[in-house]
């Protein structure tokens, strides 16, 4: 049962750029142009790169520059870091290193010192591309679990063979509502 609801919540971020996966605005779930009312917006980033440093911080600043659909500027924070049990270590020393990653430079690693990915590094290993990456945000009706029935478990015996049954049944359903719920990246 765990793994089946790991499987289908994955798949939501396993289908975020693929546009034959739609939401209420007509759009994959990661896209350049999310159609609002004041233009389009997007919660991808604008040139495709692999998980660094740089581009987590360019990935950071786009979300920070969100609007409402008015136009307005609203205050989207990145929360935590979701890559593929790939990138697991690649992730962990660029969150975690004092000063920049994989630099001889001294300067400070500005992600972890501004605290700007409180939920760290999330490793999913249900994520099927080995180079995207995400970065979930604020936005309280982002990504969406709904429980429908809790899980239930049956048993019988069959009377001809004696053989015993065993079913577990559960009702639930994920999407998204709202796309700058998360953020991501292809990779390169």
């Amino acid at each position: 049962i765990n793994q089946t609801e790991e499987i289908v919540g994955a798949n939501i971020l396993n289908r975020a750029f693929n546009t034959s996966y739609t939401g209420g605005d007509g759009k994959a779930m990661i896209v350049s142009d999310h159609p609002t009312l004041t233009g389009s917006q997007s919660n991808v980033l604008t040139t495709a790169a692999d998980l660094s440093e740089a581009s987590i911080e360019d990935m950071i600043v786009q979300m920070m520059l969100t609007t409402n659909s008015r136009g307005l500027r609203i205050k989207v924070m990145p929360k935590k870091l979701i890559v593929p049990a790939n990138e697991a270590f690649n992730a962990e020393r660029i969150l975690k290193s004092t000063l920049q990653s994989g630099t001889a430079n001294n300067d400070v690693n500005a992600i972890k010192n501004m605290g700007l990915l409180p939920g760290g590094v999330c490793v999913n290993h249900y994520l099927t591309d080995t180079d995207a990456w995400f970065i979930k945000t604020n936005i309280p009706n982002g990504m969406q679990r709904f429980n429908r029935r809790a899980v239930e478990f049956g048993n019988d015996n069959d009377f001809d063979t004696d053989n015993a049954k065993a079913k577990a049944t559960l009702r639930f359903s994920v999407g998204w509502t709202d796309f700058r719920g998360v953020c991501g990246c292809a990779g390169a």
